[in-house]
């Protein structure tokens, strides 16, 4: 048995045992894929794979026992190296930081920059995606910490931490209708007279505007849906529709061709959150930066926190 059977073993799955798949994910062959899987099965003497002709279906039951130990077998292997690194190059390295984009070009600059001056030596990687697309990422080690407000939290092996709560907001074009609306008297009927441009599904908190929406009984048009905060700002103030976005994403010196109406009142509150994966060390750095998003980290990875405990140094 090696390291490189328990890789394959782990990335067909993850594949949907499709080994064209696994063989360019981990570089190699596709016969390569096939040769260690039947090597494995014949070391431990069982069929761990469904199989018709030459073409994977599923795990048979030894097969789906195997796969937990795997993961963790892997995941520790990763924390070995993490450790080495821990110690032979303490303030050098990469953080991966998985994120949306609102939350890339609105709330962590101010984070990135206290981080960058305290940790010069360490490089900061910035994967972009959706949330479901973040969770993924963590989960499958392509990411040190991860920044999002959906999807997350539905994952048993990532562990959260409250990073900032927030409501939507609405922007408009200056000569729009609503612009004039006083604080606190817009109403969602209102909006709903009017396209809306708003996130795409499943990202930046658009389930609470849905749900917002459906519980008063309204059915507004929406226009456009984006991921992007810039986008969909850009799409407002050509006159497409009436704009719900995150009021971090406004800014009154640049975008000066729209205004913001505050909608705390229409709409629940979203919490953006900051997840690392249960049971994998994280580098002194990354401690660091977990702990710059959410203080109350600290304590709470001392109830329930995965491996960031066995960390030899305190924080600056």
């Amino acid at each position: 048995m090696n390291l490189q059977q328990l890789r394959i073993v782990r990335e067909a799955v993850r594949r949907n045992f499709n080994l064209t798949e696994v063989a360019n994910a981990l570089y190699t062959s596709q016969s390569g894929v096939s040769k260690h899987l039947i090597d494995l099965e014949d070391e431990l003497g069982v069929q761990l794979f469904v199989r018709r002709g030459k073409r994977l279906l599923g795990l048979t039951p030894p097969g789906r026992e195997l796969v937990p130990m795997v993961e963790r077998a892997l995941l520790e292997l990763g924390n070995i190296r993490r450790l080495a690194e821990h110690f032979a190059q303490r303030d050098e390295g990469t953080l991966r930081i998985a994120t949306t984009h609102t939350q890339a070009r609105y709330a962590l600059p101010p984070i990135v920059a206290q981080f960058r001056a305290a940790w010069p030596q360490v490089n900061l990687l910035l994967h972009q995606g959706t949330p479901s697309e973040i969770a993924s990422i963590l989960l499958a080690d392509e990411a040190d910490i991860g920044v999002a407000t959906e999807a997350l939290a539905d994952e048993d092996d990532l562990q959260c931490f409250a990073f900032y709560s927030w409501r939507h907001a609405v922007v408009v074009t200056r000569g729009h209708p609503l612009a004039a609306t006083s604080v606190g008297a817009l109403t969602l009927a209102a909006l709903a007279e009017y396209p809306l441009v708003t996130y795409h599904d499943g990202v930046t908190g658009r389930r609470r505007i849905d749900d917002a929406f459906a519980r008063a009984g309204l059915h507004p048009q929406v226009a456009l849906a984006a991921l992007d905060s810039d986008v969909l700002k850009a799409y407002v103030e050509l006159g497409l529709g009436v704009g719900i976005i995150a009021p971090s994403a406004f800014n009154p010196m640049t975008d000066t061709g729209l205004v913001m109406l505050p909608a705390e009142h229409l709409f629940a509150a979203n919490t953006t959150l900051v997840a690392v994966p249960r049971n994998r060390l994280l580098r002194r750095y990354a401690m660091d930066f977990l702990h710059r998003c959410c203080p109350a980290a600290a304590q709470a990875q001392k109830n329930d926190r995965p491996r960031a405990d066995v960390m030899p140094a305190a924080l600056p």
